[in-house]
C-alpha cells in the first residue's frame, strides 16, 4: 500500500498568495460534482482544490498528468475539469496500491470518470510520451524521488531524471504544478526518508535545472504553525503540515 506522501518549505519565500476571487466555474462544479466520493470530499478543506486548480490554470478541454496519482484524488477531479475533451493521465508507481484494495479503488474511479486513463510504470523508470500534457501536478509526492525503501521495494532513484523526462511531456507552455510538506535545508534524503519533507529550494533547482522556469509559488497551504522537524504522519500535524506550492512553466 502507498506511503502516504507529504513534504515542506524553507529557504525560499513564498509569494504571490492566491487571490479572493472565486475559482472558475469548470473547476467549482468539478470540485462539486455529486458523484465524488465522501472520503475525498473530507479532504477538500485542507487541500482547496478549487483554488488549487484555479491558480494552475486548469480549463476545459486540456490534457493533464497527476504524478504519482495516489487514491485518484486530483485525477478525478481534474477530469471533471477539463470536460469531454480533455483527457486525464495518471501515473502510479507499480510498487504503490497494487493489492486488491487499490484495484477497487482505481476500478471505481474508471466507473465514474472515464476520462482518466491510469499508467503503471515502475518507480525508477518514468516514461511519459513527448510533448503531450498542457499541465500537469505533483501533490505531496515530489520528495518520494528522494525516498528509499527495502520495504516498498523502492530503489535509489534520479531526482533529475525524472524531472527531465516530465520537461519533455509537457507541451511548450505547459504548466507543472508542485505542492509539498516544507522541509528545512540540509541533506535532502535524510531529511525524506526521516520526516517526508523537503526543502522547497531543491524543488525549485530540480526543475530550473531540467529547464523549467518558476511561474510563480502560493501561501495558500501554509501553516506557519508547524514544526519541520516533526514528521508528517506525526499526530499533532498530519493533514495540517506547512505545504509549499509552486507553478513551473515550460518555455515555449
Amino acid at each position: 500500500m502507498k506511503f502516504l506522501h507529504c513534504l515542506a518549505i524553507a529557504s525560499i519565500a513564498l509569494a504571490a498568495p492566491v487571490t479572493a476571487k472565486a475559482p472558475s466555474r469548470a473547476v467549482a462544479e468539478a470540485v462539486a460534482a455529486a458523484d465524488r466520493p465522501a472520503d475525498a470530499r473530507d479532504l477538500d478543506s485542507s487541500r482547496k482544490p478549487a483554488e488549487v486548480l484555479d491558480w494552475l490554470g486548469l480549463k476545459p478541454g486540456m490534457k493533464v498528468a497527476d504524478l504519482i496519482s495516489g487514491t485518484g484524488y486530483w485525477a478525478e477531479i481534474m477530469a471533471h475539469a477539463v470536460g469531454p475533451k480533455g483527457e486525464v493521465t495518471a501515473y502510479e508507481p507499480n510498487q504503490f496500491y497494487n493489492d486488491e484494495k487499490g484495484a477497487a479503488l482505481w476500478a471505481g474511479i474508471a466507473a465514474r470518470t472515464p476520462r482518466v486513463r491510469l499508467v503503471r510504470y515502475p518507480f525508477e523508470a518514468f516514461a511519459p510520451p513527448a510533448s503531450t500534457f498542457d499541465a500537469a501536478l505533483i501533490n505531496l509526492s515530489y520528495h518520494d524521488l528522494y525516498w528509499e525503501s527495502e520495504k516498498y521495494k523502492i530503489p535509489r532513484t534520479d531526482p533529475d531524471a525524472y524531472v527531465r523526462a516530465l520537461y519533455a511531456a509537457m507541451k511548450p507552455g505547459g504548466v507543472v504544478g508542485v505542492i509539498d510538506h516544507v522541509g528545512a535545508p540540509g541533506d535532502t534524503r535524510a531529511t525524506v526518508k526521516n520526516l517526508h519533507r523537503i526543502d522547497p529550494a531543491v524543488v525549485r533547482a530540480d526543475f530550473e535545472r531540467a529547464g523549467f522556469r518558476l511561474a510563480g509559488t502560493s501561501k495558500l497551504l501554509a501553516n506557519p504553525a508547524d514544526d519541520h522537524s516533526k514528521l508528517v504522519f506525526d499526530a499533532a500535524i498530519r493533514g495540517k503540515t506547512d505545504r509549499f506550492m509552486m507553478k513551473f512553466v515550460k518555455p515555449r
